[in-house]
């Protein structure tokens, strides 16, 4: 008897010890198709192949989702120029990711709101540098151009609308310096 119900008990800390070490696995399995997915989706959304660049988008935690989201790092880059993010700069930057698609209530523009109170990190200014430069590798030169016609064009509405020194419209000197690595990061 005592034989049985030490065998019932070796058997119950034997599935005991498995059902955890599965729950393990399994978890680590997900975390790694999870990891996977956002890699695949963001290749396919950004067109992006440089593994390196998309793995660093992924340990940024960004998907496709916050894709769009990323594509308004370069206007946050020159509202955070002097310090702060202006009334004026917060409206337009706003506007901008209305105009991008990221919805409020969405993850990306939640994402997007804490990067209008808290400056992003220069580690997201990075990646969004080379995801710029694999966009160049993986576009044509017409495509390449446009982009940085339209990015450009948009981040300095963003700095127009602090006013600057000089008074509404005008460009103040970090902004412009900012527009510049802006517009130097195409070139690379």
């Amino acid at each position: 008897m005592s034989d049985q119900i030490l065998a019932q008990r070796k058997r119950g800390l034997e599935e005991s010890f498995f059902a955890e070490h599965n729950r393990e696995l399994l978890e680590r399995l997900r975390q790694k198709v999870d990891s996977e997915n956002r890699r695949e989706s963001l290749t396919q959304t950004s067109g992006i192949q440089n593994e390196s660049v998309v793995e660093e988008l992924v340990g940024l935690g960004l998907g496709s989702e916050t894709l769009a989201a990323l594509g308004l790092v370069p206007l946050l880059r020159v509202a955070w120029a002097d310090g702060a993010v202006q009334e004026g700069e917060r409206a337009a930057l706003l506007e901008a990711a209305a105009k991008a698609g990221v919805d409020p209530g969405s993850d990306a523009f939640e994402l997007f709101e804490g990067w209008l109170t808290q400056r992003p990190s220069e580690e997201l200014f990075e990646a969004w540098r080379d995801y710029v430069g694999a966009l160049g590798e993986a576009c044509s030169e017409d495509s390449r151009l446009a982009l940085k016609a339209e990015v450009l064009g948009r981040a300095e509405t963003v700095a127009r609308s602090a006013g600057g020194l000089l008074g509404i419209g005008s460009i103040a000197g970090g902004e412009k310096t900012v527009l510049d690595e802006l517009a130097d990061a195409f070139s690379d």
